[in-house]
């Protein structure tokens, strides 16, 4: 895949990431993957904290805002474009 494929496809949750990283083009798109890996961890995470009685609608709202952020890394990742994300942009999990 070519930079700009593996880093739209990195974006669209653990199993975009998955596919991209292993068959994509990892050190052009690796800005891009890192922040698809950090929404996707992110997304997991506030899946399972929805179901809990009492607090579970804050983090359906969470759910909302890691959809959000995914489009918008799309969007950038279309555009050539290496903007961080509001909130989880400066978090650095690959190398």
């Amino acid at each position: 895949m070519s930079k700009k494929a593996t880093a739209i496809v990195g974006y669209i949750g653990i199993i975009g990431f998955l596919i991209a990283y292993l068959a994509g083009d990892k050190e052009g798109a690796k800005f891009d993957l890192n922040q698809g890996l950090v929404l996707s961890i992110a997304a997991i995470f506030s899946a399972i904290l929805s179901r809990v009685p009492y607090v579970g609608f804050i983090f359906y709202i969470v759910n909302l805002v890691v959809f959000v952020f995914a489009i918008v890394g799309i969007i950038n990742a279309a555009q050539d474009k290496e903007t961080p994300l509001p909130l989880i942009g400066g978090i650095q999990l690959l190398k």
